[in-house]
């Protein structure tokens, strides 16, 4: 009995041999480096740099940029670009397009120092958002299409990995840099973080080059977007309406208004619960998020330590946490992983109160940061896996973008007011209170699995 047990998990454990599987790595990796240049890791520059931490908070709101992507999405789903699209197709075309308006982004932000001037490195943070969050549109759709629902789970295991990695170079990897340049140890050397956001730029290749070499998948024409087109085909013919204006129709209720009418009608009322759901889910790490570096300058960690530990050691606990949440969905399914990751991400935020009563500790800030990135990355796999089993094949780029919206609008209009809370109350009453922000979710993931889903694909 043992045996058997044993080689069914070993047997789970080879889906991450299948060679769509094993090629999510350098995709994640691309999606997953512009990240914390315009969040984390820019926050520890601004405080450096001696920003307030109420002005800090408030520069999080960059991030909505990846909540508003469902308003453009369409774009990237249906509209083929000059050139790109005929040469590579249509996922490739836009990931290119992404990615080279990063790299050039991020050299903007790198020739700006934000005490001289900070609008100017806002408007290069927002070039990267925005552009970063157009590559995850292509690139989530991609990913949807390349592979079945059973997949997914692994998918997504592989994706948060080269995802995490990238976050390992963009956060440590910058932290680094910056240490090894810094000619003012005890104060703030604008050069140094320079020259470690020059090399960011230049690790875009790698996003740049995978871009280049995938394939792009093939995708069926679905019977519903052929159903669709005769729907309002119909509707042109009975309008009399002349022929350019009817083929804008024709795309604008394809792209635009087909893909949320599909969700609405294949989940009825339920599709409100789990839309519900969708924007709590990731709450409690994404609010607790912005303050975390700025509360490791506070607590007197430097550079070198933080590098360590919270973005590489714990950068690494999360890849190990996304390998074993996609295992756990293959053994016990989505929900009930949910659930785990749910528990675990608020629970954990209660480590953070406890490390600010126990002060300035490595190896407190180890085993913290241990457990809050395991328990992120279970989360995550559990997550990415969930919202990939309610797009629709047909749709994939803009119901996907959607549901990536819907995570993070509200938890990054609640960070964004981090700051202030800090400030007013202090550290430990804001780690408490992202813990508890994780309660809700509990009940949303309880009532949701109640529903009897079966995503039409």
């Amino acid at each position: 009995m043992k045996n058997t047990t044993l080689a069914s998990w070993l047997d789970a454990c080879r889906i991450y041999l299948h060679p769509r599987v094993m090629g999510m790595l350098a995709l994640g990796f691309s999606a997953g480096l512009p990240l914390l240049l315009i969040l984390g890791t820019l926050s520890f520059w601004l405080r450096e740099a001696g920003i307030d931490r109420t002005t800090i908070g408030h520069l999080s709101w960059i991030g909505l940029a990846y909540g508003f992507k469902w308003l453009w999405s369409p774009l990237v789903d249906r509209m083929p670009l000059p050139i790109l699209t005929k040469l590579l197709g249509r996922r490739r075309a836009w990931l290119l397009l992404s990615q080279i308006t990063i790299v050039m982004a991020l050299i903007g932000m790198a020739c700006t120092d934000p005490l001289v001037n900070l609008t100017h490195m806002v408007f290069f943070a927002l070039a990267v958002a925005f552009a970063s969050a157009t590559q995850d549109i292509a690139l989530d759709a991609y990913r949807i299409e390349a592979v079945a629902i059973e997949l997914q789970g692994a998918m997504a295991a592989t994706y948060q990995a080269g995802y995490r990695l990238a976050m390992i170079l963009s956060s440590a990897g910058v932290l680094w840099i910056a240490a090894s340049l810094d000619t003012i140890p005890a104060g703030y050397d604008y050069r140094a973080w320079q020259i470690a956001y020059f090399v960011m730029a230049a690790f875009m290749g790698i996003g740049v080059l995978t871009t280049l070499i995938i394939q792009e998948p093939v995708v069926k024409i679905s019977q519903l977007v052929v159903e669709n087109e005769k729907r309002v085909e119909a509707m042109i013919a009975r309008w009399n309406l002349n022929h350019r204006f009817a083929q804008l129709l024709l795309w604008f209720y394809g792209a635009v208004i087909a893909p949320f009418r599909d969700f609405i009608v294949r989940h009825s009322y339920n599709a409100f619960l789990i839309l519900a759901l969708i924007a709590v889910y990731r709450i409690s790490d994404v609010v607790m998020g912005v303050m975390s570096n700025p509360f490791y300058v506070d607590m007197g960690y430097t550079k070198d330590e933080v590098a360590t530990v919270s973005k590489v050691y714990g950068v690494l606990m999360t890849i190990a946490g996304a390998a074993v949440g996609g295992v756990l969905i293959m053994r016990i399914g989505i929900i009930k992983t949910l659930f785990i990751g749910a528990i675990l991400s608020a629970v954990t935020n209660l480590l953070f109160v406890w490390l600010t009563v126990i002060g300035h500790s490595l190896p407190g800030l180890i085993f913290t940061i241990s457990a809050d990135n395991l328990s992120a990355g279970i989360a995550s796999s559990a997550f990415i896996a969930y919202l990939s089993g309610l797009t629709h094949s047909a749709y994939s780029a803009t119901q996907y973008a959607l549901f990536s919206s819907v995570m993070l609008l509200l938890p990054k209009f609640i960070a964004g007011f981090s700051g202030q809370f800090v400030d007013a109350y202090g550290y430990a009453w804001f780690f408490l209170s992202t813990a508890l922000l994780g309660l809700p979710v509990l009940i949303l993931v309880w009532l949701v699995s109640r529903i009897d889903f079966r995503s039409s694909q």
